[in-house]
């Protein structure tokens, strides 16, 4: 008896998806709830586990094409399939064990889909690649250093016995090497399009401050220890931010609203989108209702959601909803940056690289470390005062955490 895989769905107003790469091959062994294929939509990337135990009798659908909800990837039937195969031919090479355990791990490789791209580019067996991803998952860096790593030793061999024939080879260097064109994935087209729908929509302007770091970094650093211990988490940054924000959205609600159609929506939650970096693009997966965590839990959330960005985890429940968001460049190394809008919030915080800069305090020049912040809001909806106030707020708070315990 045949079994269908089909393409589940995908979320609210997501109808299609891009196929990533398939798994496994045809003729091969499938257990029920193995991840089989995965899928590329516009907002996350997620995985499709077999049906049914079997073997994999049709791939439909090849790694690349697009799909909509409920459509045909391929079928799963009955039988032992490749994988079982295998154990029987082992007494036969029982005197030489050696080949088998090697062949196994690189047919268990798992791929993400911008490594099996970069694999194909290069012309290297990905299967040969040691991914430091999760659970073994090779990532599109271990691919680019294997590549690296390939041609050193041809080219140091080539270079004594030919000096003269540098010029010709590089002259008849194939145009395929100077450039490579890549289809966009799903999800950086969609961000495209959100960030330039945001830039034609919104009245985005930015206000920027400065603040000093030093008491959230000496509060930190007295507590850090004996917060980990105790919770399980580190102590970051990012929750004195979180805390400070919804101090100054509720203080300032038209930071917290939006626009939607002639009327202007108020938030009475704060439920604050964290800006994520992943090898697929920027996702913002929101901290529901912090302002009811504490300190530990803003930051195990964070921490949890972030794991999930980085492997393609992300639900769609987990990405959609925020009422405002921060994003930091600082771990990036931006010194400062204006950030675009995530429609359809209205404003965006944005942090940034703690430096050490002279400050004049009290008549005398003294060393602080200072971050930048800036605040991108839509015009429409925030004037400029309750931007710059807002942001002010934010300043205050960090500069004096003792306001977030005491909600000052």
């Amino acid at each position: 008896m045949s079994v269908e895989i089909k393409v589940p769905s995908l979320g609210e107003s997501v109808t299609e998806a891009t196929i990533g790469q398939w798994f496994k091959k045809v003729g091969d062994r499938v257990e029920a709830d193995e991840p089989l294929v995965e899928l590329e939509t516009d907002k996350v990337t997620l995985e499709v586990n077999a049906p049914a135990s079997g073997v994999l009798t049709d791939i439909l659908a090849e790694e690349g094409a697009d799909v909509e909800v409920g459509a045909l990837l391929g079928v799963i039937g009955e039988g032992q399939g490749a994988a079982a195969a295998k154990p029987a031919e082992a007494p036969k090479k029982a005197e030489a064990p050696k080949p088998a355990p090697a062949a196994a791990p690189a047919a268990e490789k798992i791929l993400s889909p911008a490594a099996r791209k970069a694999a194909g580019d290069a012309g290297i067996d990905a299967g040969s690649v040691e991914g430091t991803g999760r659970d073994g998952r090779v990532m599109k860096d271990d691919v680019q250093r294997a590549a690296a790593a390939q041609p050193a030793a041809p080219v140091q061999s080539a270079t004594p016995a030919r000096p003269a024939a540098a010029p010709a080879a590089k002259a008849a260097q194939p145009a395929g090497e100077r450039e490579t064109r890549v289809r966009m994935t799903k999800l950086r087209r969609r961000i495209a399009e959100r960030l330039k729908d945001a830039q034609n929509t919104a009245a985005i302007l930015t206000t920027y401050n400065e603040v000093d770091m030093s008491q959230v970094m000496a509060l930190r650093n007295r507590y850090k220890d004996g917060f980990e211990k105790k919770h399980g988490v580190k102590l970051g940054f990012m929750s004195f931010f979180v805390k400070a924000a919804i101090a100054g959205l509720k203080e300032y609600p038209a930071v917290n609203a939006q626009i939607d159609g002639d009327e202007l929506i108020y938030k009475n939650h704060y439920d604050i989108g964290v800006a994520v970096g992943t090898e697929q693009g920027l996702v913002v997966p929101v901290v529901r209702d912090a302002d009811q965590l504490s300190f530990a839990g803003v930051e195990a959330t964070i921490n949890a959601l972030g794991v999930k960005a980085r492997d393609g985890k992300l639900t769609m429940e987990e990405l959609t909803g925020g009422t405002f968001t921060i994003s930091n460049g600082g771990v990036y190394g931006s010194l400062m940056s204006s950030p675009i809008l995530n429609p359809p919030q209205s404003g965006i915080l944005g942090m940034h690289k703690i430096q050490e800069r002279p400050m004049a305090e009290k008549g005398q020049v003294v060393i602080r470390p200072m971050m930048y912040l800036a605040l991108s809001y839509d015009h429409r909806i925030i004037d400029g005062k309750e931007a710059v106030s807002f942001l002010v707020r934010v300043k205050e708070c960090i500069e004096n955490p003792e306001r977030l315990l005491f909600d000052l």
